[in-house]
C-alpha cells in the first residue's frame, strides 16, 4: 500500500461501507479499505469529527449524517429530484405500485428516487443504490441513449444474469436497445426478479440529451407494458419540461 495518498485512504474509508455492511469495526474497516489499524483510527477518528463517520455505543462505525448532508447537493440528484418529485407522486398516485428515478454513472444505474407502497411488488433498488444496466427498465433506458463507447464497453463485457430472463446475449440486447430507441420506452419483463416489470422512459436535459429515466414497476401479472408506456411516458416528459430552466446539467457519464 506503499504511496497511497491520506486522500485515497480515506476515500478506500468510506468506500469500506456497503448495503450489506453498513456497520464496521475498526478491524473490519481497516481490512476492507486496505490500510492499518492505526491508520484506519486515525482517519476515522477524524472523520467522526467531521460527521462523516459516526460511532456506535457497541463501538461500530457508519455512514454519518454530515455525510449525506453533502452528498445530497449533487447537481444530478437534488435538482433532478426536486424537479422530478411532483411528477413521480402523480404517477404513484394512478398505479400505488414502485416509482423510480435514476441516472447513469459509468456502467451503473444510481438511483435518485423511489416510492412505493406496501403491496408493491418487492425490489432490489434503494435510493443511492446501483444497479447493472442491462437488467432494468431505467438501465436500458439509459444505456440506449448512452455514448456508443459506453455501450460497446459494456457489450463486450459478459453480462450478469439476475434471473432466468436476464439478457445476457449482446446481439439480443442491440436489439433490445435499438427498440427502445424507436419505441420511446423500455420494458424489463421479469430481468431482476421473475415477479417484476418495469416500464422506463428517457427525461432529457436542457441540452437535449438523456439524462436521467423514470420507470414504474409493477408485478409481472398485473398489467400489460403498452399499457403502462403512455403513463411512464408521460411523466418522463413532464419532467423534461421542468428541466428546461436547466435545473440539472445535460451530463452523459
Amino acid at each position: 500500500m506503499t504511496g497511497r495518498s491520506v486522500t485515497s485512504k480515506v476515500l478506500a474509508l468510506l468506500q469500506a461501507f456497503t448495503p450489506q455492511a453498513p456497520e464496521l469495526t475498526l478491524s473490519e474497516l481497516a481490512r476492507r479499505a486496505g490500510v492499518s489499524i492505526p491508520t484506519a483510527h486515525r482517519r476515522a477518528r477524524e472523520l467522526v469529527e467531521w460527521g462523516a463517520l459516526e460511532r456506535g455505543a457497541d463501538g461500530k462505525f457508519h455512514i454519518g449524517l454530515r455525510l449525506w448532508e453533502v452528498a445530497s447537493l449533487a447537481p444530478r440528484g437534488l435538482g433532478l429530484r426536486e424537479a422530478a418529485l411532483p411528477f413521480l407522486e402523480d404517477l404513484y398516485e394512478v398505479s400505488h405500485e414502485n416509482v423510480q428515478l435514476a441516472v447513469r454513472e459509468g456502467l451503473e444505474v444510481v438511483f435518485v428516487e423511489r416510492i412505493a407502497s406496501r403491496r408493491a411488488v418487492p425490489v432490489l433498488t434503494r435510493v443511492g443504490g446501483r444497479f447493472a444496466l442491462h437488467a432494468t427498465g431505467v438501465g436500458l433506458v439509459l444505456l440506449a441513449h448512452a455514448p456508443v463507447e459506453v455501450q460497446e464497453e459494456l457489450l463486450a463485457a459478459p453480462l450478469h444474469g439476475f434471473s432466468p430472463k436476464t439478457i445476457t446475449d449482446p446481439v439480443r440486447l442491440r436489439a433490445v436497445l435499438a427498440d427502445v430507441r424507436r419505441n420511446g420506452y423500455a420494458v424489463s419483463d421479469g430481468q431482476v426478479t421473475v415477479d417484476a416489470l418495469s416500464v422506463a422512459a428517457p427525461i432529457l436535459g436542457p441540452g437535449g440529451g438523456v439524462v436521467a429515466a423514470v420507470s414504474l414497476v409493477v408485478h409481472a401479472d398485473c398489467a400489460e407494458p403498452k399499457s403502462l408506456a403512455p403513463l411512464v411516458m408521460a411523466a418522463g416528459r413532464g419532467i423534461t419540461r421542468a428541466l428546461a430552466g436547466g435545473a440539472v446539467p445535460a451530463r452523459t457519464l
